[in-house]
């Protein structure tokens, strides 16, 4: 800038020099012709002297020009490496930090819905065991997720998930209850209590104040990424496999694996994975190591993953170019269990096949397809999913092998699927939302998001009316009326809803489900948004409503509910992030107590108001 500075202002001395000379030919002259003649020869020479001095000044005005921008060319190319170099600066760094800390208030209202227990005795929701007439549940939880890298290089590096005070509800661990002295207890007044002791298991609390959930080892080779661990699982939108990341999260899957991403093209992936579902019993030579007893019993799953995908950052590029961004991929998964040690775990005799472990001889296939087109206004998303197979053998238990009707062999038929779309208004300030979901059911009783669960059958099968149970029938004796299991049961983590299916069903199962949105941006982080939920069953007579009349007819609806979402989020560059949500929710004939002993016959709706105050590292 100096420079230029100089120059400019030689430039403007010589060109006011020139303005100022004397000209030969001025009229009204009284020098001599001499002097003239001489006048007229020193006003050329200085003309020429002047012009040669302003090209002198203008090549160096112009080489000063070129300088500067070779420097801003540099300027902007040094500043892209810094940033390159920042970025493998903060790879070297030895511990990176991140994860997030939130707190939950929440308050459910009316989520019995004035419905009764159904046949086997199990209520929509948790009823208060204070006073039955206590129809509002209110708290807070709170939760610090911690996700630390260690970089033990540029190629290596451990990553891990450690929860402390997961869920925990304030106020669940006064200090009273570590209290082990007699005295104390005639004085145990819980209205004392003035301060919070850390949760341990077994002592104040179900769960310990510090969870290592997953710990995994990464390893950059120069044909790609090793991953071996304890890690999370995720695919698609996450209908089926979900790692729960999410702030609002609190379940997901959490695997044990071997796995290698291998990119032999730019934006094409392929991941060969194992995983290592159940070993059943371990045991130890009396030495520190523990090992797998069988291998007889092991669940393991070979999984396949081949994906086109963008990262975010070209993404962006391409949709702010006025490109279009198309992504896709297929996650297939092959699962095989042998032996099942049901009877270990149960306490009965593990050493012999016929009595302590029950041949299942199972096999799972599971395909599962994700699609993705966006442009700069518009988005559609799918994943759609199957899971097929047969278990050999339904046994409960090794001591009945042979029995008749306890030996029979059941089929797994499932499909689900979400498709996704949106409309972007207002330079993306404004997006109009819809989604669909289907989860194929099963006409079985219950909606069976809980297969485990007794059903009010003298045997422990589901009959009509039954809320939850499972999805195949087999008679002590006679053989299974029902040997297939056809509901699918979308991933618990993926919650398109706040109270049916996230808090009252347990999950998305035996349903569809149609959810148009909206979603503004009022001002930059700080988001309003809404949706409608209407659900309904695939089959009438899985629902809650159902029952079985003396004409022996099965007498159900199908619709379960419409829910309205409404809800504000808030959140700053500097991590704090905020959102209060409202739900509430209009049950429909699905949910009624379909019996004629029932008391009453309407529904009361049920609402639900959530915050979440948090702050991202």
């Amino acid at each position: 800038m100096l420079r230029i500075s100089l120059a400019a202002l030689v430039f403007g001395i010589a060109a006011e020099a020139y303005a100022q000379a004397p000209d030969a030919g001025v009229p009204g002259s009284a020098a001599p012709a001499a002097q003239a003649a001489s006048k007229g020869s020193s006003e050329e020479d200085l003309r020429h002297e002047l012009e040669a001095k302003l090209e002198g000044t203008r090549r160096e005005i112009k080489e000063i020009r070129d300088e500067v921008r070779a420097q801003a060319a540099t300027s902007a190319a040094s500043q892209g490496w810094q940033e390159g170099s920042a970025e493998q600066k903060r790879k070297l760094e030895l511990f990176v930090p991140d994860g997030y800390f939130r707190v939950r208030p929440e308050l459910f209202h009316r989520f019995d819905m004035n419905r009764a227990e159904d046949p086997a005795g199990f209520p929509l929701f948790p009823r208060s065991p204070a006073s039955p007439r206590e129809r509002t549940v209110a708290g807070v939880n709170m939760r610090f997720r911690f996700d630390p890298t260690f970089n033990i290089s540029e190629e290596v590096r451990i990553r891990m998930q450690i929860d402390a005070l997961d869920n925990v509800v304030f106020g669940s661990n006064p200090d009273y209850q570590f209290m082990r002295d007699p005295s104390y207890a005639r004085d145990g007044f819980s209205i004392f209590s003035q301060s919070q002791s850390p949760p341990a298991s077994g002592l104040n609390s179900l769960t310990d104040s510090i969870a290592v959930k997953r710990i995994y080892g990464e390893v950059n080779t120069p044909v790609g990424i090793l991953r071996f661990g304890r890690m999370g699982s995720h695919w698609g939108l996450g209908m089926l496999h979900n790692d729960g990341n999410g702030l609002d999260d609190d379940l997901g899957d959490t695997v044990d694996r071997l796995s290698f991403v291998a990119e032999p093209f730019n934006g094409f992936f392929i991941t060969p994975m194992l995983d290592f579902n159940a070993e059943g019993p371990t045991n130890t030579n009396g030495g520190g190591q523990i090992f797998d007893a069988s291998n007889g019993d092991d669940s393991h799953s070979f999984l396949i993953a081949i994906a086109r995908r963008d990262t975010d950052t070209q993404a962006k590029a391409r949709l702010d170019a006025g490109g279009y961004v198309f992504n896709y991929g297929l996650h297939f998964t092959y699962r095989v269990q042998n032996y099942d040690p049901t009877d270990f775990f149960l306490g009965g005799p593990a050493t012999s096949t016929s009595s302590g472990y029950v041949p299942r001889f199972a096999k799972l296939f599971i395909p599962d397809v994700w699609l993705k087109y966006e442009m700069k206004n518009f988005r559609i998303e799918l994943e759609a999913a199957a899971i097929l197979g047969n278990i050999t053998n339904h046994a409960p238990s090794g001591t009945l092998l042979g029995v008749t009707g306890q030996t029979e062999g059941l089929g797994v038929t499932q499909f689900g699927g979400v498709l996704q779309g949106e409309y972007r208004l207002l330079d993306g300030a404004l997006k109009i939302q819809a989604e669909v979901g289907f989860a194929s059911g099963d006409p079985a009783p219950g909606m069976g998001n809980y297969p485990r669960r007794r059903g009010s059958r003298a045997d422990g099968a589901t009959q009509p009316g039954d809320i939850d149970g499972a999805q195949y029938a087999c008679e002590s004796t006679g053989g299974c009326s029902d040997a297939s299991i056809r509901n699918f049961r979308f991933n618990r983590a993926y919650r398109p809803d706040m109270i049916l299916f996230r808090e009252l069903l347990g999950g998305v199962t035996d349903s569809i489900y149609l959810k148009p949105g909206v979603s503004y941006r009022i001002t930059e982080g700080f988001h309003a948004f809404g949706a409608i939920i209407y659900s309904r069953a695939i089959y009438a007579e899985s629902t809650p409503s159902a029952f079985q009349g003396t004409d022996g007819v099965i007498r159900a609806s199908a619709d379960l509910g419409l829910e309205f979402n409404v809800g504000a989020r808030y959140e700053t560059e500097d991590g704090f992030f905020a959102e209060l949500k409202y739900g509430i929710l209009l049950p429909l004939d699905g949910l009624k107590d379909g019996r004629p002993s029932a008391v009453g016959t309407g529904l009361d709706p049920a609402d639900a108001v959530r915050g979440t105050l948090g702050i991202k590292f």
